[in-house]
């Protein structure tokens, strides 16, 4: 061709150099090829139209697939689509390898590709050559996506933006890993610094708080949300020379600018730079978009796992008290420990609550109160904040604990119907179970009303551990005009209370009585102060321990822990085991009170079982048998032959294999208990007979108004005429 003359035609050209044209269009599925790209296909040397489906089967289906991926990010970066291919005949085998280039776009209306490129055939390069590591094929595409897998994998476990960070930072590329890592967020208009890795504390300072409107690559890809790739210090220095010096003294040669993209928003860039220089391949490429796309994920998790902690532990801390000022001769522990997962608050709460007439410094009265509102939500959350705040007022107003619950309850109801809605169907409708406690810290006296929850339980000073059984009424919410009576207890020196949700107890598959038996065992066996005490108890529930005592139920979800310990400090603490207690006190007396009323003669069985658990380690079953006979016989006496109340009171004393156990029933009537001389059939009478028969000893002593009857039985080699009856 001579100079002047005209070009020739671009076909012709492209034959000359054994290059074929293709133009593939994903709207209508159809591949269009010229003579030259179907012989490259192994087709006739014809032009000819393909469907996708048939120009799928001349191509290995490996690439077919890296054909996928390659497309939407070369549309993506704005750049050239590149890829070496396979060609197969109909046997399977490999008979050429063409390289693609082409320039795609994407029509937004019909959410189609269209393509236009060339095919070429090169020489495919020896696995482990530094040229064979630029194809898509071999072992370098096998290690990138096990590269892959691993890196999502990591990202998918970060928990945290700085676990993110540190997985990111370990990330080992299959052959071209970088040396130095940057994450830059936004804050209005300004780039911030995430976090980096490769470079010396104090060297992000010239590029935190820069304006997205710099000209700095981070910058570029925040404004726009497309990569940059600079691979050369020239390159860098010839796009962005006011911000060149600024990078310069890194000493590296290529590096990669990523968007952080998610749900279709740039919420910030990923630097990656590299010591040696990197021709950012489409493999490479494809790579790093990967990546990039999964760390914006990773972060965006993170983060908004890390709001959400913080709005909870913010929400916990608002909801959950303090257990306020040191109390004169008393001594408070609380815990409260969310679920395993999901929200970390939830119905469940304790409180303290100064009540009029002085304050727990002064050593005035106060309250415990603790409960959980049904459910584990927000919705569980919000109701437990406003009825906390409702107790919290009630009681301030002087009321005593039954009008403080029968108030709340009658508040519960009210928000409760009104959030549900007029047509609410009632499945909204929520409850609240709590335990209301007054407390006179100088005498020990506790006032409990309680709402369909557990009842407390005390850990007596020689480690001994009984359930207080209370009145109860309703559950809150339930009924506006429920009644809850008031039970009177005594917290002797050196004895422990112990409030708690069902989430103590049933956590790991127990059932009410089985994780009884479980806490008390470690309410037995613990030596230490309240505050250990208190973690033993939660050990015993989600600690190593909790492992190797399941429950027998199959479900195993965990529930709310609330948990609340006061302690009536002793000569030498609280309990057993305390610092400085001296050894006379690690032995006090043992004692149990309970009232049992004209209209509450079902309170007999409880009398029975609360004896049962106070004479737990007596060494002879026959004699706790026959204690808890004569409670019955003595309760039962009282209810049938007077019109007054009985107060019982358990009392035993001595140390293990030579105790005494004294039986106190007292009631008002003046009324002396008389031998009778009952006939075969007579249904009563014989009382006193099994007092005498059963008891060591026994009596029954006038009071100024009312009387007692008394009996003592004594453990084998006691003090004491064991074995010989007394007489009154």
């Amino acid at each position: 061709m001579r100079t002047g003359e005209p070009l020739p035609a671009v076909g012709e050209v492209l034959t000359s150099l054994a290059t074929g044209l293709w133009h593939w269009s994903t709207a209508t599925g159809l591949v269009t090829v010229d003579a030259e790209a179907a012989r490259l296909l192994g087709l006739p040397a014809e032009e000819t139209v393909l469907t996708e489906a048939q120009t799928r089967a001349r191509l290995h289906p490996v690439d077919w697939n890296e054909i996928t991926g390659v497309v939407p990010l070369a549309v993506a970066e704005g750049t050239l689509a590149e890829v070496r291919i396979r060609i197969m005949d109909d046997r399977g085998r490999v008979v050429r390898v063409v390289r693609s280039r082409s320039k795609p776009s994407f029509d937004r209306a019909k959410k189609a590709y269209e393509l236009i490129g060339t095919l070429q055939e090169v020489t495919e390069p020896r696995p482990g050559t530094p040229a064979g590591r630029t194809a898509v094929t071999g072992d370098w595409r096998r290690a990138r996506e096990a590269f892959l897998l691993d890196a999502g994998r990591a990202l998918a476990e970060a928990r945290s933006t700085e676990e993110v960070l540190r997985v990111a930072a370990g990330l080992s590329m299959p052959g071209f890993s970088p040396d130095g890592l940057a994450v830059f967020g936004v804050e209005g208009d300004r780039l911030t610094i995430i976090g980096h890795h490769g470079q010396q504390p104090g060297d992000e300072g010239p590029f935190a708080q820069m304006s997205i409107h710099t000209d700095y690559p981070a910058a570029e890809v925040v404004r726009t949300g497309r990569a940059v790739y600079l691979s050369s210090p020239e390159r860098y220095k010839e796009r962005y020379p006011l911000t060149w010096p600024l990078a310069s003294h890194f000493g590296r040669q290529s590096w990669a600018f990523l968007p952080l993209t998610v749900a279709g928003r740039t919420m910030g860039a990923w630097m990656a730079g590299f010591a040696y220089p990197v021709a950012f391949t489409p493999d490479e490429r494809s790579v790093l978009t990967t990546v990039a796309r999964m760390l914006a994920q990773a972060l965006t998790r993170a983060g908004a796992a890390e709001t959400q902690r913080e709005l909870t532990d913010g929400l916990q801390r608002s909801m959950l008290p303090t257990l306020g000022p040191e109390i004169p001769g008393m001594t408070l522990a609380a815990r409260y420990i969310p679920t395993g997962g999901g929200l970390q608050v939830g119905g469940d709460w304790y409180d303290m609550i100064p009540l009029p007439g002085g304050t727990p410094s002064g050593g005035g009265r106060f309250a415990l109160v603790i409960g959980d509102v049904q459910g584990h939500d927000v919705r569980a959350a919000g109701l437990m904040g406003q009825l906390r705040i409702a107790l919290r007022a009630y009681a301030s107003e002087g009321h005593r604990p039954d009008a403080v619950l029968s108030r709340a309850s009658g508040f519960f109801h009210g928000i409760n119907h009104s959030e549900d809605g007029e047509d609410g169907d009632g499945a909204g409708l929520r409850f609240a179970t709590c335990l209301y406690i007054e407390v006179d810290p100088v005498t020990g006296v506790l006032e409990a009303a309680r709402a369909g929850h557990l009842d407390p339980a005390i850990r007596m000073a020689d480690g001994t551990v009984l359930v207080r059984a209370t009145a109860g009424g309703l559950p809150l919410g339930i009924d506006p005009d429920a009644d809850y009576p008031t039970t009177r207890l005594a917290l002797e020196p050196g004895e422990a209370l112990m409030l708690c949700t069902d989430g103590l107890l049933e956590t790991g598959g127990h059932d009410l009585d089985t994780g009884w038996r479980r806490i008390r065992k470690t309410l037995e066996a613990h030596e230490g102060d309240l505050e250990a005490l208190a973690d033993a108890l939660v050990q015993a529930v989600h600690g190593p321990s909790s492992h190797h005592t399941t429950g027998p139920l199959a479900d195993r979800r965990e529930d709310d822990i609330a948990l609340l310990l006061l302690c009536r400090q002793g000569e030498g603490g609280c309990g057993p085991g305390s610092p400085g207690a001296p050894v006379a006190a690690r032995r006090p007396v043992r004692r149990s009170m309970l009232t049992v009323a004209q209209a509450e003669p079902e309170r007999i069985a409880v009398a029975r079982q609360q004896l049962r658990e106070l004479l737990h380690d007596w060494t002879r079953e026959d004699q706790v048998d026959s204690a808890v006979l004569l409670v019955s016989e003595t309760l039962t006496n009282v209810l049938v032959h007077t019109d007054a109340d009985a107060l019982l009171v358990a009392e035993v004393t001595g140390a293990p294999g030579e105790r005494r156990l004294r039986i106190e029933v007292t009631d008002t009537s003046d009324d002396l208990p008389h031998k009778r001389r009952p006939g075969e059939l007579a249904s009563s009478g014989r009382g006193l007979i099994l007092i005498e028969l059963l008891a060591d000893t026994w009596g029954v002593a006038p009071r100024g108004e009312g009387k007692s009857i008394w009996f003592e039985i004594y453990e084998p080699g006691g003090s004491g005429d064991s074995g010989r009856p007394g007489g009154a």
